[in-house]
């Protein structure tokens, strides 16, 4: 059921701008759905004829309909609103409110503007039967375009009989005249819709508008001009369907296969025109080289709904050497048209071939603008695929798909050669790449400092403070000098009364505010993206995101704004935007590339935070994850994508993005992987033909980059074995049973696999080793109907036996698992690498990494009642190691042994990852830490030079650390150690941000070493 809206007018609205003006837009909302209508400048009684069609999901909804002032500045202004229950509409005659005026009503009772103006509106209810959901039923007239709304105003005065004697017609240009065209446009589609049924019914009583000072009276109308009107316009049929079509999505290709895909250097409206005008005689003369007799084409019309344009074509197809002359029948529908790109659907029957009433053609043409060529004409891009739809289930199934294949893939070569001969095509290599016409497009936004300077500061406590100031500096100029009195003297003038003590103070925390004001804009404002930019490096599958918008994201500082930046991360790579100030509708046009993968990305995660220091527990504004297996690539060239959390939800926020994954290497890149993976499990892995894979990606709905590596026949094992195949691919490990009729199918990333075990064989595996795959938590839930059991920490565990050649199936199915998530060892051994050659050399004699350079502080300092010895097994890489370490929030907490480096001078690697609770960026750590005897034999001292990743400004610095542990001691039976730790900070880039990060920093460590050598202490008195 659809809510039908047709917003028409406003009159008698009040001015909210100084020039006694309003620029009035409209919001409509129902439940979930939003609609905005264009801005009308400068004017009181403004014009929209906007139809609005809403979802209905639950009759006890409000239509909420907003009137706003927009403003170029500032945050745009409420004029009035209405709301209209549904059920309202539902209890309703015919379901129809019809056309009428409401008043709108103030926010509040205690606004100052009672009179809001009113809005004319035509509200009804409508049911949806058409095949495809475009708009609803109902005498609802159609949001017109400019050029058919003329077309509209001519073809009335013609069929309406004008008796004004002018030789051309007048387009309505008053209010009054839109109207009455709007009317009689309404009685015009109708009478499409119906086929030539009179148009004055009971039904359509309801798009009369009684409140209007004149109206038009319905006028016979013979039946040729209906027809005339109704199918001899092309054009004017197209232009009707875009004004209709709103909220219809272009559709997808269809899954038998790609018939034609090619560029010609024609435009999009012009190429459809040549294909499916009724004037037009390209399908006339393409039916004579197919040899097609017997050609009748009908004429375009509305179906009886008037949801779509529809037509019939007939032929005879030529007869062949297996099968006689047959008749075809062709509907062919337009699912899409709003005047750049067209989508039309032919179903194709033909009932006189064997099986032909069991099964339908369908075929999909789609036409969308291509890139502008370098001679600056227009192009357009052709795609027609196919599907066979099976009415009837048969036996010969197969043998009908593949005989309707070829015989498609025939005729198309044939339709391919004959439109090449009337459109020049074109290579797409001409064009130059897609991607990078779309980036070439983006550019920065140029925001203004005063701008942002009045917007920001133009609030209630600067404008205060500076009265004040200003109110005070006039009576100090006014005012004679007091005389010294109490304990004051030359030069020290103190309040001389509670009064006077209390404005001091509220001018001194004001003007505090104040100035913290401006420090935090002028920051914001001098602050960069630090990845944007950043070219990729290397060959293989490069991933480009560019950051366009976003829209509604939560307001979370006091200012009732927010300071947004965006992280995305890919296969453990993160790339941070940059923070833009007080924005709720932030504009960034950033790029950012991600270094070039061995094999393609499975997950894009991205999240919006609120920038309030790098380890500050930071506010996040939404999240998103982007699967590359449950989307088409091409789809993301230019998506909207919906944040997750319930900030996100509360205020609906989406980013705007534009996503490209290319693979610089070819089919290259496909044999290297499989040559490495090879060597991997110890066994050559041949490279599977074009028809497995491309079954493959349709037997799980895989895009066609996936390609398969190798399969296994086995059980899974649930309450009883069920039989089918294991298949896995670079990115994903899917299972597949057809066990009489009765299919299940799976799949989840290698990336949400978590452990991965081999159990001992038994009874119920008949004797056959089992393969137990366990996911992470929240992880693999669309595949939980395959999962065996899941644990009380919600893991889903998969058990997998019975296979032909088990060693063959685990060396595979361990090797592309590693190869896809690296131990933390590995990831420690890499960031060693990295680590070394980024860091300076060591001296003989020398300190640690030339940490004299950088000016260290003392930041703890504690004696601790536990001997010197027990607290360096803190640092000894045992379970003490293991426990103080996660106490403090070090997630996957890894270390290689205590080496020798030169005379009695220790070292070693260690890693982990912040936990939440630590930092909400869940950065990680790479840390390297030299442990050495002091001067005087009496303790250790411990020098760490730590890089954080994945943190915002975390590729702005390097922190040292220094931890001095003396042996004290003591009389008492007890043994006693001092503890000092020192901090160093080592800036690698500048920023004004230097003392705001040094203070986070700061604050964040001495929280982490009280819970440390707590933690120390209390491991002692336990293990005691």
């Amino acid at each position: 059921m659809n809510l039908v809206v047709e917003l028409i007018e406003a009159r008698n609205l009040p001015a909210m701008d100084p020039n006694k003006h309003s620029d009035p837009y409209v919001r409509l909302q129902l439940g979930k759905h939003k609609f905005r209508t264009k801005v009308v400048k400068k004017c009181l009684n403004p014009y929209w004829g906007d139809v609005f069609r809403f979802r209905v999901d639950d009759l006890s909804d409000e239509l909420v309909v907003s009137v706003m002032d927009e403003d170029k500045y500032f945050n745009d202004d409420f004029v009035g609103r209405i709301k209209v229950p549904v059920s309202r509409v539902f209890d309703a005659k015919d379901k129809s409110l019809g056309t009428a005026w409401y008043s709108l009503q103030p926010k509040s009772k205690k606004s100052k503007n009672k009179d809001c103006g009113e809005i004319c509106l035509n509200i009804n209810l409508s049911q949806n039967s058409s095949f495809v959901d475009l708009h609803s039923n109902g005498p609802v007239a159609p949001q017109l375009s400019e050029e058919y709304h003329d077309a509209i105003v001519e073809s009335s005065s013609t069929l309406l009989g004008s008796t004004s004697g002018s030789s051309s017609p007048t387009v309505a240009s008053s209010k009054e005249d839109k109207l009455q065209t709007l009317k009689f446009s309404t009685q015009v589609s109708q009478i499409c819709n119906r086929n030539g049924e009179t148009a004055s019914s009971p039904a359509s009583s309801s798009t009369d508008l009684p409140e209007l000072s004149e109206t038009v009276k319905p006028q016979a109308i013979d039946s040729k001009s209906k027809e005339q009107l109704c199918h001899g316009d092309f054009d004017g049929l197209i232009r009707m369907m875009a004004s209709r079509d709103q909220v219809s999505e272009f559709p997808s290709n269809l899954p038998g296969g790609i018939l034609l895909d090619q560029l010609y250097a024609i435009a999009a409206s012009d190429l459809n025109t040549l294909l499916f005008s009724p004037d037009s005689k390209f399908f006339h003369s393409l039916s004579d080289v197919q040899g097609k007799t017997e050609l009748q084409i009908g004429s375009w019309k509305f179906d009886n709904d008037g949801e779509n344009l529809k037509r019939v074509v007939t032929y005879v197809n030529p007869a062949t050497k297996l099968i006689k002359a047959v008749k075809a029948t062709e509907d062919q529908t337009y699912l899409k048209s709003d005047s750049k790109a067209f989508a039309v659907l032919a179903s194709v029957s033909t009932p006189d071939v064997i099986y032909g009433s069991s099964f339908k053609v369908e075929i999909l043409y789609c036409i969308t603008p291509g890139a502008e060529l370098p001679s600056g004409e227009q192009s357009s891009h052709l795609v027609i695929s196919w599907r066979m739809n099976f009415i009837q289930s048969t036996v010969m199934k197969g043998m009908i798909e593949n005989g309707a294949r070829q015989g498609l893939k025939d005729s198309f070569n044939q339709y391919a050669s004959f439109l090449s001969q009337k459109v020049k095509p074109i290579d797409s290599k001409d064009t130059g790449s897609s991607k990078d016409q779309a980036l070439a497009s983006l550019q920065a936004e140029m925001q203004s400092d005063w701008k942002l300077g009045i917007q920001y500061l133009a609030n209630f406590t600067v404008i205060s403070t500076f009265i004040v100031v200003l109110y005070v500096l006039l009576h100090i100029w006014l005012a004679a000098p007091s005389t010294i009195q109490g304990l004051e003297f030359v030069g020290l003038d103190l309040p001389d009364s509670i009064g006077e003590l209390i404005v001091c103070c509220v001018i001194i925390l004001q003007a505090e505010r104040v100035l913290a004001l401006v420090a935090h804009f002028m920051q914001a404002r001098v602050q960069k993206g630090s990845d944007h930019g950043i070219k990729a490096e290397g060959d293989g599958w490069l991933l480009t995101v560019a950051l366009i918008e976003g829209s509604s994201l939560a307001a979370v500082d006091s200012t009732g704004f927010s300071d947004p930046y965006a992280v995305f991360t890919c296969n453990g790579k993160a790339r941070t935007s940059s923070i833009k100030f007080q924005k709720l509708d932030p504009i960034w046009n950033e790029i950012f590339e991600f270094d070039a993968m061995e094999e393609p990305p499975s997950m894009l995660d991205v999240e919006v935070f609120d920038f309030d220091g790098p380890f500050d527990d930071a506010i996040s504004l939404g999240h998103a994850e982007i699967n590359f297996l449950k989307t088409n690539i091409s789809d993301l060239a230019d998506v909207w994508v919906p944040l997750q959390g319930k900030l996100a939800q509360t205020c609906q926020s989406k980013l705007h993005l534009r996503i490209f994954l290319d693979n610089t290497q070819g089919g290259n890149a496909v044999r290297d992987y499989l040559a490495k993976m090879g060597k991997e499990v110890g066994k050559k892995i041949n490279m599977r033909s074009p028809q497995t894979n491309s079954a493959f990606q349709k037997l799980f709905g895989l895009p066609p980059e996936e390609f398969l590596i190798n399969d296994f026949t086995c059980h899974l094992k649930r309450k009883m074995p069920l039989q089918g195949c294991l298949f896995l691919s670079a990115r994903i490990i899917g299972f597949h049973a057809n066990l009489f009729g009765h299919k299940t199918k799976f799949f989840f990333l290698w990336e949400d696999i978590e452990e991965i075990q081999v159990a001992s064989p038994n009874l119920s595996s008949m004797g056959s080793p089992i393969i137990v795959i366990t996911l992470r938590k929240g992880r693999g839930l669309d595949a939980r109907h395959g999962a065996k059991t899941q644990d009380e920490e919600g893991r889903l565990k998969f058990h997998f036996q019975s296979f032909v050649s088990f060693t063959s199936a685990q060396r595979t199915i361990m090797a592309l698992w590693k190869s896809r998530s690296l131990s933390p060892e590995q990831k420690v051994r890499i960031a060693e690498e990295e680590s070394e050659a980024r860091s300076l050399e060591s001296e003989e004699g020398g300190t640690f990494l030339e940490v004299e350079d950088v000016n260290m502080s003392e930041v703890y300092s504690s004696l601790l009642p536990v001997p010197m010895n027990f607290v360096m097994e803190a640092f000894g890489g045992g379970e003490i190691d293991q426990r103080v370490m996660e106490s403090i929030g070090c997630l996957n907490y890894s270390c290689t042994p205590w080496e020798l480096d030169k005379a009695d001078v220790y070292q070693r690697q260690i890693g982990y990852v912040f936990d939440k609770g630590v930092s909400s960026y869940r950065g990680e750590v790479i840390s390297t830490q030299q442990r050495s005897p002091l001067p005087d034999k009496s303790g250790w001292l411990i020098e760490q030079f730590m890089t954080l990743r994945g943190v915002p400004f975390g590729d702005y610095f390097n922190l040292h650390l220094r931890y001095q542990i003396e042996d004290m001691p003591s009389r008492s039976k007890g043994s006693r150690c001092h503890v000092k730790v020192f901090l160093g900070m080592a800036w690698l880039k500048s920023t004004r941000h230097q003392n705001r990060i040094s203070r986070n920093v700061l604050t964040s460590l001495q929280d982490r070493f009280k819970v440390m050598f707590a933690t120390i202490e209390k491991e002692y008195i336990d293990g005691r």
